[in-house]
């Protein structure tokens, strides 16, 4: 059967198998070895060429998810997104990138460039009319990142799609709030996808991992840097992150439906000051959300009234954990000042909206009413 007229949960479950010829066991063998054969074979495998059986096979799996030809799996998020700029990008280039963007990839761009030469502008926000405002003729990559960590802002990925093709600018997405689940930036006409695969992917909290998905032309460009910067992955959390992808639909539903009864309730609140999420009809692109995606995913962020410490708050929590990852089938919280975007500095972090005020909020797949207890009891420890 055609994996195209294939359901997601079935393709979650079954695509990128490696079948267990010898046993015929119900899931995919596990192959740990380092060294394969190299005579008269149609493959050459080797861990750093990112084409174990393994690697190969889950591979398969994200680029069906994503509807793309073809994908490469990584060590993290962030070896999966720099890689990726570094096959694209060279001395002399320019990369137009959204300012509402993770804090890590902003560090990597501000440190990193550069060294290689490589020019870029942030855009003053995340309209369409931001990002041709800041394009040069040496402009080759155009990235965004919707909804976005962690003010959830969105983004209209064809309006950005169209602007690439119509000016030859590839262009990319971090779609790892959003998941294959819940959104299929390929379908309306971005170049490249990535994740971290550590969020979503792997759902449970332990496992780091990023991916990229687009076309084979452009996979097979990342390939040919990947494999000299050494980023891939051990087959061993390989098939554990196959395992996790096969509940990835299941979960990744359940965790927005939580979401959006989470934001609703949140958002009458009387000691939450403002509610990040575009599931919710106040958000500013709630209607764009809508258009391009499936679900309004699993994250949000809401700010505490002043006066209540939102450090001391997130110590009050019984139930939900203060984690510094985020996407598993647990809640979670952080402050965004003190951990994603920690490397910014105050006047950084404040032009883009980020409060010490604000908590990010992964939303799991607990009951919602225990949740409701939990942020409730927290707040009155502090009154």
């Amino acid at each position: 059967m055609s994996k195209e007229k294939l359901g997601l949960n079935t393709i979650c479950a079954h695509v990128g198998e490696v079948k267990d010829e010898q046993f015929k066991g119900a899931v995919s063998p596990m192959f740990l070895s380092s060294s394969y054969e190299f005579l008269d074979v149609d493959v050459k495998r080797y861990p750093r060429y990112f084409n174990t059986p393994n690697q190969e096979y889950l591979a398969k799996k994200i680029a069906a998810l994503e509807h793309t030809e073809a994908a490469l799996i990584f060590g993290s998020g962030m070896a999966a997104i720099s890689h990726m700029f570094l096959a694209f990008l060279q001395k002399g280039d320019h990369l137009v990138v959204q300012n509402t963007l993770y804090g890590g990839t902003v560090n990597f761009i501000k440190e990193e460039f550069p060294k290689y030469g490589i020019e870029y502008t942030f855009t003053n926000g995340y309209k369409v009319e931001d990002f041709e405002a800041v394009i040069q003729p040496n402009t080759k990559l155009i990235h965004i990142e919707t909804p976005s960590n962690p003010l959830l802002t969105i983004t209209d990925i064809k309006a950005i799609a169209e602007l690439g093709k119509s000016k030859s600018i590839l262009t990319s997405i971090d779609n790892t709030f959003a998941s294959p689940v819940n959104q299929n930036p390929i379908d309306l006409g971005i170049d490249m996808v990535m994740h971290s695969a550590t969020k979503y992917f792997g759902g449970h909290s332990d496992i780091c991992a990023g991916a990229v998905a687009s076309s084979q032309e452009h996979i097979d460009r990342i390939w040919n840097v990947s494999k000299n910067l050494g980023g891939s992955l051990s087959d061993m959390t390989v098939w554990l992150l196959e395992r996790s992808m096969k509940t990835l639909g299941l979960r990744v539903k359940t965790q927005t439906k939580n979401a959006m009864k989470m934001a609703k309730w949140l958002n009458k609140h009387p000691k939450i000051s403002k509610v990040y999420y575009p599931g919710l009809k106040s958000h500013p692109e709630h209607k764009l959300a809508k258009s391009q995606m499936k679900g309004f995913g699993a994250m949000l962020s809401f700010e505490l009234v002043n006066g209540l410490d939102a450090y001391q708050f997130q110590k009050s929590l019984q139930l939900i954990k203060s984690s510094m990852s985020l996407a598993g089938v647990e809640s979670t919280v952080i402050s965004p000042h003190l951990t994603s975007h920690a490397l910014l500095s105050q006047e950084e972090r404040d032009k883009v909206g980020i409060s010490d005020q604000l908590i990010r909020f992964s939303v799991g797949i607990e009951d919602v009413e225990d949740l409701k207890q939990d942020i409730d009891n927290a707040i009155a420890a502090l009154i």
